[in-house]
């Protein structure tokens, strides 16, 4: 069940030409938690969701769809 952050991670991933194993090294995350997080089978913590946000130059409420 894919959910509105797991999309726009996946998006943002594809868009920016980062792999899933790119993205969770430079997360210190396994790539299957990447993989879960794309696929809406789990979330990320509030400190990994702000990693991200970091890591894409994005806003936590873009990352969470509240905001385009």
């Amino acid at each position: 069940m894919e959910t509105e952050f797991g999309k726009r991670l996946k998006e943002l991933r594809e868009e920016k030409g980062v792999s899933q194993p790119a993205l969770a090294a430079a997360l210190g995350v396994s790539k299957a938690i990447v993989s879960f997080w794309e696929n809406g089978r789990r979330e990320p913590t509030l400190s990994n969701l702000i990693a991200i946000a970091d890591y894409f130059g994005e806003s936590l409420d873009y990352l969470a769809g509240r905001k385009e």
